[in-house]
Order: structure tokens, then C-alpha cells, then sequence
């Protein structure tokens, strides 16, 4: 009965340490498993958008990019080349352009932040939310400045250009940088790649961006080669005449 208690206890005390010993790595590896299960819902939960949502976010993108990402830049270039205008009615129809593209562009924001307040949860706990608040509110600011001009040869003007091309070159810049972070919201959120979103949208920037710079020197480009009277230069040693000198180029009529 001894020699049976003993053989009992020998039995009973390794298995009951090794039980002990092997029962955190069962507990951890059913901890880990969880954290999978919970992990792979997450992740299941963030692909999963109603395709009312769905639409309602592409919507709200392509608005805000056809407001500050097509729209304003593009209104920007035709007033640039109103400054080389001289014929008095192109210059009203590129005036009434810019005009025109920047107030649709408002109203493209302006229903894209309605549909965000509207449809979506904000929450702005990310830097394009924050971002948009501050945009609309400038956007508007522009828009009340640009109506409110004062007339041309005024003591304001001065400073009415200079306040209306700040805001105007923020709104733009700030609602590019937006576009970018709203496609990067938008991955996070749904896990969908935005990469060639990302390439489109850059190379247009690149081509506006090329045909900013390029208006400056069109002017000089053209005036390359060229003498007055809109002759090629011809490599010669003699001087050119006095009375050469003083033509001058004759402009064409609007």
C-alpha cells in the first residue's frame, strides 16, 4: 500500500508541474488565435462599405477634385494670360472665364461639404478633415473678396490684389495637399490601392504646373530669331542703321 502511494505521488506531482508549466503557453497561443479572429473581423469590417457609401465617397472625391484640383488651376492660367491681352473684348472673355470656372468651383466644394456633413463620420481625428475645415471657410473668403473688388486706379487695389492672389494661391496649394490626403483617407478606410489615382492626378498637376512656367516665357520664346519687322536675324558684320532701329512692330488688330 506504501510502494502504491508513493508510485501514486510520483506520478501525480510531475504531471500536475508540467500542466503548470505548459498551461501560460495554451492560455497565450487561445490569446493568440483571438487576436487573429479580432484582427481578420477588423479587417473584414473596414472592407466592408454599404455601395451607397461607396458612391457617396467617390462622389465627394470627384467634386473636390474637379473644384480645387481642375477648376481653380485652370481659371488661374486663363487670367495669367489675360495680363499679355491687349484687345479689350478677349480680355472681358478671358475676365468672365476666370470668374466663371472659380465660382462653379465654389459651388462644387461647397456640395462636396455638404455631402461629407451629411453621409460621413467625422470625427477629425485626421489631418484631411482638419484640412477641409479650414479650406471651405478660405474658399469662401476668396469668393467675397473676388466680389467685392474695388474698382481699378483706387488706393485698394493695391491691396485687394495682393490679399485676393495670397488667398487664391493658398486655396489652390491647400486643396491639392487635401486631394492627396483624402485619396490617402480614403486607402486607409477601405485598404483599396490609390497608387494610380496618385500617378494621374500628379502628371496632370505636372502638365499645369509645365504650362504656368511656359506662359512667361512664350512671349520670349517667339521673339527669338526675330528682328523688327518680324524678319529671320541673318548673321552679318554691319551695324544696323539708325533709321533701322527706330521701326517699330506693328500690331495686329483684335
Amino acid at each position: 500500500m506504501h510502494a502504491m502511494l508513493k508510485l501514486i505521488s510520483f506520478t501525480i506531482i510531475p504531471m500536475s508541474l508540467g500542466i503548470h508549466i505548459l498551461l501560460p503557453f495554451v492560455s497565450s497561443s487561445q490569446e493568440h488565435v483571438k487576436a487573429n479572429n479580432s484582427s481578420t473581423s477588423n479587417k473584414h469590417n473596414i472592407h466592408k462599405l454599404s455601395p451607397k457609401l461607396s458612391f457617396e465617397i467617390a462622389l465627394h472625391g470627384f467634386l473636390h477634385w474637379a473644384s480645387m484640383g481642375f477648376l481653380m488651376p485652370v481659371g488661374i492660367l486663363i487670367i495669367r494670360m489675360s495680363n499679355r491681352e491687349e484687345c479689350g473684348r478677349r480680355l472681358k472673355i478671358m475676365f468672365y472665364t476666370h470668374a466663371s470656372l472659380q465660382i462653379l468651383s465654389v459651388l462644387l466644394a461647397t456640395a462636396g461639404a455638404i455631402m461629407s456633413i451629411k453621409n460621413f463620420e467625422n470625427s477629425f481625428n485626421n489631418s484631411h478633415q482638419r484640412i477641409g475645415v479650414a479650406l471651405y471657410g478660405i474658399i469662401w473668403l476668396q469668393a467675397l473678396i473676388g466680389f467685392f473688388r474695388p474698382q481699378r486706379g483706387s488706393k485698394g487695389r493695391s491691396v485687394w490684389f495682393l490679399m485676393h492672389w495670397v488667398l487664391g494661391t493658398a486655396v489652390s496649394l491647400v486643396g491639392i495637399i487635401n486631394i492627396y490626403t483624402g485619396l490617402q483617407a480614403y486607402h486607409k478606410k477601405t485598404l483599396t490601392s490609390v497608387r494610380l489615382w496618385n500617378m494621374i492626378f500628379t502628371a496632370e498637376l505636372s502638365f499645369i504646373a509645365f504650362f504656368y512656367l511656359f506662359q512667361d516665357k512664350w512671349d520670349y520664346i517667339q521673339k527669338q530669331g526675330v528682328i523688327l519687322g518680324n524678319e529671320p536675324i541673318q548673321p552679318t558684320d554691319q551695324e544696323i542703321s539708325p533709321r533701322d532701329k527706330q521701326k517699330e512692330l506693328l500690331t495686329e488688330p483684335c
